[in-house]
Parts: structure tokens; sequence; C-alpha cells
């Protein structure tokens, strides 16, 4: 299985920051974001990477190579202006090849998340294993997390693996999830478009699956967000101890 990372955000709410430092290369805990997905990704075995980049893009590769430190073998995606999500895989084609790929927006953090959990989630054939028809068989398959503060209302509900705009409770989407390529098979690449009214489309026909995910994961979209998670650590104090 190959993965796709998103980079291409300019990372506007990151300002002045993201001035001169592309989002993905913001630093954690004292590695940049994009790094801690790479070295998750490897540690699962998938090491076939593609990155698509436009704002600073230059620095991205400049800082992350051909990816073999990491155990890795990167290939970059360019785009001119971000072509957001959709479009941006949608310009990746030719480099995904033609099956289920993993793919990870870079502004998160989520440095323990089971990547090996993602090679069987898009099942071909049923219990029997007689193959899915291809307007029946998942498209997609999102990893979903507890609503955060700024995002209360939520993304999607979940009933038995099955993703639905309808019903409650509803989660936020992690950023990460599981896609056929043939999802994106009405976006040209070089064209503008965004993942969530794709998903919404098929999740409306019963062709989007997923799963909630409970650990440590922080969406960090601004300068306090990621100073909050740099922050150095104070243990609870302990009654009675000075």
């Amino acid at each position: 299985m190959k993965a796709m990372i998103f980079a291409a955000g300019r990372g506007e709410r990151m300002r002045p920051l993201t001035d001169s430092c592309p989002k993905p290369l913001l630093k954690v805990r004292g590695r940049p974001l994009i790094v801690w997905h790479i070295l998750n990704l490897v540690r699962a075995g998938i090491t076939e990477i593609v990155i698509n980049h436009a704002h600073l893009g230059g620095m991205i590769e400049e800082a992350l190579g051909e990816g073999e430190r990491y155990g890795a073998r990167l290939q970059y995606s360019p785009e001119g202006t971000a072509l957001e999500t959709a479009g941006g895989v949608a310009q990746a084609r030719h480099l995904l090849g033609d099956q289920p790929f993993v793919a990870i927006a870079a502004d998160i953090y989520a440095p323990h998340f089971p990547f090996d959990k993602v090679f069987d989630v898009l099942e071909a054939n049923d219990v029997w294993g007689n193959p899915y028809p291809a307007d029946q068989r998942d498209l997609a398959w999102l990893f979903l997390v507890k609503n955060p503060p700024y995002h209360p209302l939520g993304d999607f509900a979940l009933n038995s693996f099955v993703v639905s705009e309808e019903g409650e409770p509803k989660f936020n989407f992690s950023g990460i999830g599981v896609f056929r390529p043939e999802l994106f098979d009405g976006i040209p690449p070089g064209e503008h478009a965004k993942l969530g009214p794709l998903l919404r489309r098929y999740a409306a026909r019963g062709q989007v699956g997923g799963d909630l995910y409970r650990g440590e994961w922080a969406n960090v979209g601004t300068v306090d967000d990621l100073a909050q998670l740099n922050a150095p650590f104070t243990p609870p104090a302990v009654p009675g101890q000075d």
C-alpha cells in the first residue's frame, strides 16, 4: 500500500510562522509534523509515500529528500497553487497507482496512530469470498475522532462501521483515511476540488466506511495549538506535598 501526505496548504492561521516555513515542517516536540507521519508509516511497513506541496514546497523537498534517512521512498507532486485535497489526489494519481492508498493531512499530530490497521479496511470481497459489485463496495474508509472544541457538531455519524451524515452522535474526521483511486475519477488533473463534498456524496450512497480512533490526536491549526503541544509537561500536584 502507498500513502499520500497532504502538505500543500498555506497555513494562513499559523502566520507569521508559515511566512518562512511550510506548515508541515513546523516542529512538535522536536520533530517536524510531517516527519512524525513518515516514521509512523514506515513503522507499519508503508514506505512508498507521495507528498503534494505548493507554498514553499521546495523547502519540503530539501528537508526530506528522497526519504532514505527514514527508510522511505518519497515522491513529490508539486502544485503551482494548492488544489485542495481531492484535487491534490487527482494531480498525483499517476504516482499513487490503482490500488487503495492511505492519505494523511500533514497538519495533524497523531504520533501513535496504528497504520498497520489500514491494510484491510476496504475489502474487495464479502465474507464468502464473492467480489462486491463496483457500485456497492466502499470507496473510502475514514478514521473519526471525538469532536474538538472548535468543531463541536462533528462531521459524520458512525453506525456499525458505516459513515453517514445522518444520526447522532457525530464525530470529527481525523484527516486520516483510506481511499480507492476511482473515488477521484471525475476530477481532472489540475482542477481544484475539495474532499468533503465527495465523501458526503458517497456516504449518502452507503459507500463510505469508518471507525473511531481514540488515541492521541490534535489538529495543529493555529500558533496557540502549536504552543500548547510544545509546552513543558507539568505533572499534577500530589495532595499533601509541597
